[in-house]
């Protein structure tokens, strides 16, 4: 089946340096309800380089428990060293989730080759779907449209999530997509313009706040409502930038603390809380 829709990479709520688990059962039943396509824990926004070896067990087994099979789950995996992560795959593979959001070999800079091989060698260990990730801007490296065309081949790579930070290079892959993956959208700011080229849906951070929203997109440009997509879109294109002014997901996070969605708006270092100017900026928008 074709991944398709708004799937929301979760935060990971802390409290007094823990997990918040009872704000994080809160969070997966309110996206759930809301309609969301999948959930993707342990991503970038859930501040995956601070999470400890049993934090992250821990949390795919929360995430599995607290679902209880209601939607489709892809687990953050991935790293630059691709032995690593196909040791981290049986670790994810017993908690019976649908796959993996797999980034970028990111630092030592791979070739095309050697990105095509790091999937490659990860496709041949599992047989969870894979959602391959794109973004140079954090990684250093950019996974060429020609590469993702090869990609797109093997059997268990189902989807791209792009955010190459390029509107020319998204635009070419939109306008000839692979034939066996899905495109979604990982860049918030392009998530109306990647749906009119034909795109699959968005992995969001910003769908955290406003979330009847961009599902209302999604659904109106399916239905081929160009125009209510667009009255939608225009009021969250406002919004968005704010939500990453400051690192994410620390704007993220204190907007839904201020929502009651989660009790802390707690971050782990390096990332801090967000500034006074911005929390007024939120507030004014929130309130």
């Amino acid at each position: 089946m074709k991944v398709e829709g708004v799937f929301v990479p979760l935060v990971t709520p802390f409290k007094n340096g823990k997990i918040d688990y009872n704000s994080f059962k809160r969070m997966i039943d309110y996206y759930i309800n809301k309609g969301v396509s999948g959930l993707i824990p342990l991503a970038t926004t859930g501040e995956i380089p601070t999470i400890s070896e049993y934090e992250y067990e821990e949390i795919i087994e929360k995430t599995m428990e607290y679902n209880n099979n209601r939607i489709p789950v892809y687990v953050g995996l991935g790293g630059n060293n691709t032995s690593k992560a196909i040791s981290q795959l049986k670790l994810v593979e017993k908690n019976r989730v649908n796959g993996i959001l797999s980034v970028c070999p990111y630092y030592n800079r791979p070739s095309q080759r050697g990105i095509f091989e790091h999937f490659r060698n990860i496709s041949e260990a599992t047989s969870l779907d894979i959602i391959i990730y794109n973004v140079p801007y954090r990684t250093g490296s950019n996974i060429a449209n020609d590469t993702v065309y090869k990609l797109a081949e093997i059997e268990n790579i189902v989807a791209i999530k792009d955010s190459c930070g390029d509107i020319r290079q998204t635009s070419n892959l939109l306008l000839k997509p692979p034939e066996n993956i899905s495109i979604l959208t990982g860049e918030d700011v392009f998530y109306y313009t990647s749906l009119t080229l034909g795109g699959n849906g968005g992995i969001l951070a910003s769908a955290h706040l406003n979330i009847e929203e961009f599902l209302g997109i999604f659904n109106a440009i399916k239905n081929n409502n160009y125009q209510l997509a667009l009255a939608k879109w225009k009021s969250l294109f406002r919004f968005i930038p704010l939500l990453f002014e400051e690192p994410n997901p620390t704007p993220i996070k204190y907007c839904l603390f201020k929502l009651g969605i989660i009790d802390s708006p707690e971050v782990r270092l390096p990332l801090t809380e967000i500034t006074s100017h911005l929390k007024e900026s939120l507030n004014r928008v929130l309130l």
